[in-house]
Formats: C-alpha cells, structure tokens, sequence
C-alpha cells in the first residue's frame, strides 16, 4: 500500500484546506492526491489493491454540523444528511413508509455490517467495480488515463451497455443513486469556495474521452446532503435488483420506478435504470411512453424497449437488454400494485 498520512478534522474549511496543500488539480477530485474519508468502504479497499494512491486522508466524521448527520421530513419532501450512514437511513420508517424505493436500494446494497459503515455522501461516489480498473496490470482509462481499455475486448459479462464511450464501458456500481435521480433529487455540496447545489443528475459525468473523471466535485468539495422532493409518485415506488446471487452482489440489472397513478392511467412515470449504464441512468423516453397509457403488459413492454433504445453491447454483455427490460417490465408492474 503505498504511505499516506491521515489527519481527522471537525472544520469543514480547514479540511478543504488540507486538501488544497496537497495540490490536486481541479481536475477530477475523485483522483486527487487528498481524499476525505467517511466510513472508507471502498476508498480503503482501492488503496489496499494499490489502485488508489492518495498521499492524504482527511477523516471528516467529527464535521461540525447538524445538517451532515440528519434525515428529517415535511410536506415539501425529504433531507439526507451526507455522513448519515446507509443503515440509518434503511432503518427510518418515514423513509420506509413514503419513500420505498430509497429504502429498497439501501436493504438491497452490500452487507448489513459495510451499510453500518458506509456515509450516504460516499456511497453515490464510490468506484467502478470493472476488474480491470481493480487489476493495475491491465490497462484501464479510468485508472491511467489513455492507456486504454482492457475490458473493450476482454471478459465483459458486468459490463455496461448505456452511456458507454470508445474509452469506457465500467458499469456505476450503486443503487442509491438510482432512487436519488429518479427522483429528482438535488445534492447540496460544499467547499473552499461555499455551497451550491445541483441536480443530483448532473453529479455524475459519462465517460466520453476522460472516464477518468467521474463527477462534477472539485477537489475539497463535500456531499453535505440530499433534498428528495415530495410528490404523487414517492409512496408508489421499488426498486426491483437482479444479480447472480441473492446477497452481497452488485446489479446485473436494475430499476428504480416511481409512479402516479388516476386509477390504472399514468399520470406521472420515474425509471431509473442501474447495473447497465455507466451512471446513475434516468429512462426518460420510457417515461414518456407511459405517460397518458394505462399501464398494462403491453404499456409496460412498450416502455422498456424504449429504455434500451440505442444500447451498446459487447461480446459478453448482450443479455443485459434483454434481462433488463424485464427488470423495468417487473419494476413497473410492482410499483403498480402497490398501494399509495
């Protein structure tokens, strides 16, 4: 493992400026040679695998301020505090009740011990899952930019096959981040030079000729929390997680689906797809499609193939299409039935 060394800070600005004397460049702060550290899940790993290198830790788990650690609720919608862990949030039966799908994407995550673990902010930044970004011996874009791309050609079965570039086809490994941008989430962010907020759909970058750069955080920046509004369509939500084991195991394919409904005619449709997409992917044709329908089989059918319009497959990775319009054909049926 290559030698870092750790500071743990309670200031917010003086642990931005730990990490500007590092002298990461602004571009791509998920590469930087200064990293915050929350609960570590992957950072740590990544750095044990030596494909992460950073020279500083900055442990921000005694940040002052209430905001970082707090879930609350109203009428007008939802607020996640960044260090609040995933099991905290799994656990909040308002999240539970009129949420479902964050619940869904939470339970269905890693293990219960790393949900103990891990900072909601973290979570939606940690890194691909691509064995060739894990393995330093093969090239990887991600890891060096323009050494190429090993998985083009090589063993693509997790592959994505939305949002892929010529450089890279990893898939984004989460599943909160699904739920976050299919609803329209903003992700409140702060740094050496303030706060701002966007919409959670701008935080992730696709890959195009720097896959290397994976979001739209500048070094010292932080995620200080989540605002999911509320609506018609939040009670009335699921996420539906295939993959090849029924525990600890990424997405093979995925949806998140939100609906409103005037008996069975759509009023409202949020798809979000996970497991096939090299980010966070929100189906907005799909939605479209629905809108106005009755959502039946045939309504559901017609959205999923709408989803996968100009997908790109690889030798290995052809059956996510299929496996993953079944996954938003079961998704949409299931929110569905559900009662709002």
């Amino acid at each position: 493992m290559h030698t870092f060394h750790y500071r743990r800070i309670g200031d917010q600005g003086e642990a931005a400026r730990a990490l500007r004397e590092t002298g990461s460049t602004p571009e791509g702060a998920i590469n930087a040679a200064g990293q915050f550290l929350a609960g570590g899940t992957n950072l740590t790993d990544y750095m044990r695998l030596n494909v992460m290198r950073p020279d500083l830790l900055v442990d921000i788990n005694d940040l002052e301020g209430e905001k970082l650690r707090q879930i609350s609720s109203n009428g007008d919608g939802l607020w996640i505090g960044g260090l609040v862990r995933m099991a905290e949030a799994e656990d909040n039966t308002d999240i539970a009740k009129n949420y479902p799908v964050i619940h869904d994407t939470l339970k269905l995550a890693a293990s219960r011990q790393i949900r103990n673990m891990a900072s909601l902010g973290g979570n939606v930044l940690q890194r691909t899952r691509c064995e060739y970004f894990r393995e330093t011996s093969w090239p990887c874009n991600k890891r060096t930019p323009g050494s190429g791309c090993a998985a083009m050609d090589g063993f693509n079965r997790q592959h994505a096959v939305l949002g892929v570039s010529d450089a890279c086809i990893a898939t984004y490994p989460g599943d909160f981040a699904q739920a976050l941008v299919a609803l329209d989430a903003t992700v409140e962010i702060t740094g050496p030079d303030g706060s701002r907020r966007i919409a959670f759909s701008e935080l992730h970058r696709l890959p195009g000729d720097t896959p290397h750069i994976e979001t739209t955080l500048m070094p010292g920046e932080i995620i200080t929390g989540y605002r999911i509004p509320a609506g018609p369509w939040t009670r009335r939500s699921c996420y539906v997680k295939v993959r090849d084991r029924d525990s600890y195991q990424f997405a093979l394919a995925a949806a998140a689906v939100a609906l409103a409904l005037d008996g069975d005619t759509v009023s409202e449709a949020r798809i979000a797809l996970g497991g096939v997409a090299t980010v966070p992917w929100r189906a907005r044709e799909a939605e479209e499609m629905l809108k106005g329908r009755t959502l039946d089989e045939d309504a559901a059918s017609a959205a999923a193939e709408a989803a996968f319009n100009g997908a790109r497959t690889r030798e290995h990775n052809a059956y996510k299409v299929p496996m993953g319009k079944e996954t938003v054909i079961r998704a949409l049926m299931d929110a569905k039935a559900m009662e709002a």
